[in-house]
């Protein structure tokens, strides 16, 4: 298991995969199947059956897990997918873009 570099709700972009180049947040993480769900991102459709939550039922389209070495954090100020830096600032560890030393 290694570390991952995103979190919940971090901007990321796509760096391999069908959805190269598209951005989005992060919905959720799984650090133990090194997995990240990403808002947009590795659509999917899923056939239900009808229930309480979508009476309805039918096809609906949803994100899959990707897996986290495909995305990157991304950085509003260099615009791009960029690498992390952990940084102690007033006694607390945070992450940094490596570029310009924003703070992510």
């Amino acid at each position: 298991m290694t570390k991952m570099n995103v979190k919940k709700g971090d901007e990321v972009i796509v760096i391999a995969g069908k959805d190269k180049g598209k951005q989005g947040k992060v919905l959720s993480a799984s650090p133990k199947n090194e997995k990240v769900v990403v808002e947009g991102i590795g659509m999917v459709k899923r056939h239900t059956k009808p229930s309480q939550k979508l009476p309805q039922g039918g096809i609906i389209e949803k994100e899959a897990p990707i897996h986290v070495s495909n995305v990157m954090p991304y950085c509003s100020t260099c615009k791009k997918g960029v690498r992390v830096a952990h940084v102690i600032e007033n006694g607390k560890k945070i992450r940094v873009c490596r570029k310009c030393g924003k703070a992510l």
